[in-house]
């Protein structure tokens, strides 16, 4: 697995990682079992980055991450987790005080006495731009309770925010075949204040596997069931926000593309996977996975050869004649 440092952090982790939403809640049902066996195949594939949150099924995926993490204390992992989206989405309550008690139960959640790296969960945008908000996050630092502070971010604009901040250590942005736009700005401003880019919803929420269809059927709490318009939370983080029936002309169109490219060495989704992690500025990319078997191919596309330029200009042909008008401006 190619390591890669994660930002201003300096720890050395897998350019895959694994993003376990999945975990918690909101794509179906995924047993406790069958989550801790997702972790341990991860680790075995050679991933050492593990991103969470502490609304996850409401701590459950942070407290199965503990339990996985006491197991391998010396493993070297880092995991990181995100703070804020258990409160009402106004700045006000985004403070010191309410920051603390966040920590705190991540910390019980994961049984470690300081976080590896804290991020702010997409909060409204007023809040990346607070000089208070940034005292607070450098307070955690000095009491010992985070090691390291970032941003997850829904808009280009929160990102170089963020990334103009000269504590923040990473930001989380949508990355894909379908998102291209982080290119433009954000990754070469990252990549030259020594930020680290996390890029997940890689496979814009399974779609670049290759394997959905138009008669596809997903589970009644699956985010990709109820989400579709944004009902939720942010359509962005569903499908990266493309409707359903063009996602699959594009996708269909990507898998062709990985075939003419790169053959039989990789999956549509090991290609998407190792595009991402390929771009400059790039950390790790954090693809989900429901069982061990997707859990181990996402990780082999950690070693995967350089896709180069055809395979780009392929991507961004996709993007532009199918994908671009249906982005949102503030992506």
């Amino acid at each position: 697995m190619e390591q890669q440092v994660l930002g201003r952090t300096g720890r050395l982790v897998s350019a895959v990682g694994l993003g376990t939403w999945q975990l918690g809640a909101d794509w179906g049902d995924v047993s406790e079992d069958d989550a801790r066996a997702v972790l341990e195949a991860s680790l075995e594939a050679g991933v050492t980055f593990y991103d969470t949150a502490d609304v996850y099924g409401d701590g459950r995926s942070e407290q199965i991450i503990g339990s996985f993490l006491k197991d391998h204390a010396d493993a070297g992992l880092t995991v990181a987790t995100k703070m804020g989206r258990r409160v009402d989405q106004v700045p006000e309550n985004y403070v010191l005080d309410n920051f603390r008690q966040w920590t705190d139960r991540s910390r019980r959640n994961l049984g470690v006495d300081r976080l590896d790296l804290v991020q702010l969960h997409c909060p409204p945008s007023a809040v990346y731009s607070s000089d208070a908000v940034y005292d607070a996050l450098d307070q955690l630092v000095a009491d010992g309770a985070i090691a390291a502070y970032g941003v997850s971010v829904e808009k280009t604009s929160e990102a170089l925010e963020a990334i103009a901040r000269p504590h923040v250590a990473t930001v989380q942005i949508i990355l894909n075949a379908f998102r291209l736009k982080p290119l433009d700005e954000v990754l070469p401003a990252a990549s030259a204040a020594g930020v680290g880019i996390i890029a997940r919803v890689p496979l814009a929420s399974g779609l670049l596997s290759g394997r959905y269809t138009k008669d596809t059927v997903f589970a009644e709490n699956d985010h990709r069931n109820f989400n579709r318009e944004g009902a939720a939370f942010d359509v962005g983080e569903t499908f990266s926000g493309v409707p359903y029936e063009v996602g699959l002309e594009a996708a269909a169109r990507f898998s062709e593309l990985a075939s003419q490219v790169v053959g039989e060495a990789l999956t549509p989704a090991q290609a998407a996977i190792a595009w991402a992690w390929q771009r400059p500025g790039v950390s790790s990319v954090i693809p989900g996975a429901r069982n061990t078997e997707q859990a181990r191919a996402n990780a082999a596309a950690g070693d995967a050869d350089t896709l180069g330029p055809l395979f780009m200009s392929g991507v961004r042909e996709i993007y532009d004649e199918l994908i671009k008008e249906h982005v949102h401006d503030k992506w």
